[in-house]
């Protein structure tokens, strides 16, 4: 009876013990081969159109999500499980482990660099302002919101216009960070702001959605000129550092994309155009 309780004890503690090897020989696992393995990955985003959110039925599309959904097919990952966050907060989840990846459309600059791996660009753009109807404070670029005393403007949290508009002269106050584009556009709607800014395609998606007579484009808008040079910016899907096998993937296949067309093809329902492509420029060039 003894013999048979120690063999039965054997038995329980070489079932653990091969149950914890296994789980450590998951762990080694990198994003990619867990992602690939599972056929399922976790994407952060913030609710910004074009550029990644969530239709009124729930499915999660834009530009950067399908252009992400068309790479991750190819690399055998058919399901994208989509986790909604703040833009300023994209960054600090991904690190934390929140999500594997972020697909928002986020411009590639040198100080988000050192915190993130990007992959290559998939498209280029300018910005854009928005004012009331016949722009009473004639507001044609940045400059012209840091020159009038008043001008206020509403900028999502974390977007790469809040420091185009600190490097223009536009005052800390009179600079209003919301959550996202609908609260830009609910802010000057309401008078909180005089202007709103992002992205062209960003800017655009936001207006068409509104459908606002009494908020317009400004057709005329200058692009800010930052450190000497007109602001155009590139925006890519970001890592973690330690995921440069999932960068390099992705990236095979992006320029797989680009040199048979399927990339422009991709954008285009979402406001892009031929001249948005990126180009030969790659992540390197843009954070020298």
């Amino acid at each position: 009876m003894k013999l048979k309780k120690r063999l039965i004890l054997a038995a329980i503690v070489l079932t653990v013990t091969l149950a914890f090897a296994g789980c450590g020989a998951s762990s080694g696992e990198s994003t990619l081969e867990r992602a690939q393995n599972e056929g399922s990955v976790t994407i952060g985003f913030a609710n910004e159109k074009p550029y990644a959110y969530e239709t009124a039925d729930g499915k999660l599309t834009g530009e950067a999500v399908e252009v992400a959904r068309a790479v991750l097919n190819n690399l055998g990952i058919e399901e994208l499980n989509g986790e909604l966050t703040e833009f300023g907060s994209l960054i600090p989840g991904l690190n934390a482990k929140r999500f594997d990846m972020i697909t928002a459309g986020m411009f590639i600059t040198p100080d988000r660099a050192q915190e993130v791996s990007f992959a290559n660009p998939e498209y280029r753009v300018g910005e854009a302002i928005a004012v009331t109807a016949g722009n009473p404070l004639n507001i044609k670029s940045y400059e012209d919101i840091a020159a009038h005393d008043s001008a206020r403007v509403a900028v999502p949290g974390g977007a790469i216009e809040y420091e185009y508009l600190i490097k223009v002269g536009v005052p800390e106050d009179r600079i209003i960070t919301v959550p996202d584009m609908p609260s830009a556009l609910s802010a000057l709607q309401a008078g909180r702001a005089e202007v709103i800014t992002a992205t062209g395609p960003s800017l655009q998606a936001t207006l068409d959605t509104a459908n606002d007579d009494d908020i317009e484009r400004v057709v005329d808008f200058t692009q800010p000129v930052i450190d000497g040079e007109s602001v155009v910016g590139y925006g890519a899907t970001a890592f973690r550092k330690e995921d440069q096998d999932f960068v390099d993937a992705f990236n095979a296949e992006l320029n797989k994309l680009q040199e048979s067309g399927e990339l422009l093809e991709i954008i285009e329902p979402f406001g892009f155009t031929e001249a948005e492509l990126p180009g030969d420029v790659t992540v390197e060039d843009l954070v020298q």
